[in-house]
């Protein structure tokens, strides 16, 4: 059963490469609904759960901050997420849950077969957020295809060649040495495509790409899949090894393979990890909230 429903040769060609948005039928699926989420909170490792909450000015991101669900149930949950102001991220569904590694099976066997790409560091996830949440303005490592489920989000999605990006900055998340959250202006959407993303929709963009997300004002479910290909990796690579290089005083510019300085960066980059040459910044926020001691709206 194909999942994505208007794949073309032309996105086919393109996927990876540019920001694209498609069709699927995933939302029809029972084990998104109250009780298969019930279902799937109730089994997800607990120690993994990112409970987070935030302020309500997109410019605001320092205001994203962590929490702890403690032992509620999974009931007692998402009724949380429904009357609060609250982002769900279970990470690695796939890894825990037997349904969602076949879910996440799926997924590639398809975008493989149409892509023609072999991928892997697979992360299937899922976020369950209140009404009205937002994720701030970031950027991932990976690649990223963002699934609606249920309710309506608007996802902003920027140039990877952003100057409101800067080198250093892409450099130091990719090191791992800072969070993934960048400041933001709301001037900076001038440049950003806007997609609506209503039950149905996917959307995926450009690696590093930066991106921000606003919930409607109902309860949101969307599959967050993170994954590589080996241009993928070798992109993450050379950038690390970059910004090894200008902690050495070195100014580096960012090659694509197979240009020979990237492929020459992608070996340095491996033997700078074994070497553990450098120190990752922690990017757990410490817990400042208990769900059990009231929700925050």
């Amino acid at each position: 059963m194909t999942i994505i429903t208007d794949w073309t040769d032309a996105k086919a060609k393109a996927f990876t490469r540019e920001t694209l948005c498609f069709e699927h039928s995933l939302h029809e699926r029972p084990m998104f609904d109250d009780e298969g989420l019930i279902s799937l909170l109730d089994r997800y490792p607990r120690e993994h759960l990112g409970v987070f909450t935030m302020g309500h000015d997109p410019e605001d991101w320092r205001s994203w901050r962590n929490g702890s669900a403690g032992d509620l149930s999974a009931e007692q949950l998402l009724r949380a997420v429904m009357d609060g102001r609250i982002w769900l991220n279970l990470r690695h569904t796939n890894d825990f849950l037997p349904d969602y590694a076949e879910l996440e099976r799926e997924i590639f066997v398809e975008k493989e077969a149409r892509s023609g790409l072999r991928t892997f560091k697979r992360d299937l996830g899922i976020l369950i957020s209140s009404a009205n949440a937002q994720v701030f303005y970031h950027l991932d490592t990976p690649l990223v295809s963002l699934w609606q489920l249920r309710g309506q989000k608007k996802a902003w999605v920027y140039p990877v060649e952003n100057t409101h990006v800067t080198p250093e900055q892409l450099e130091r998340v990719i090191l791992r040495e800072s969070a993934e959250q960048i400041a933001f202006r709301r001037d900076m959407d001038d440049g950003a495509q806007v997609f609506d993303l209503t039950p149905g929709k996917m959307v995926t963009w450009r690696q590093n790409a930066p991106h921000r997300i606003e919930n409607g004002p109902m309860l949101n479910v969307s599959l967050s899949v993170e994954f590589m290909t080996m241009a993928a990796a070798m992109r993450a690579n050379v950038i690390y090894a970059n910004g090894v290089l200008r902690k050495a005083g070195i100014r580096p510019q960012l090659q694509t393979v197979p240009h020979p300085a990237a492929l020459a960066k992608v070996g340095f980059a491996r033997v700078a990890k074994a070497a553990g040459l450098v120190k990752q910044f922690e990017r757990q926020l410490p817990s400042t909230f208990d769900l059990r001691e009231g929700v925050p709206t």
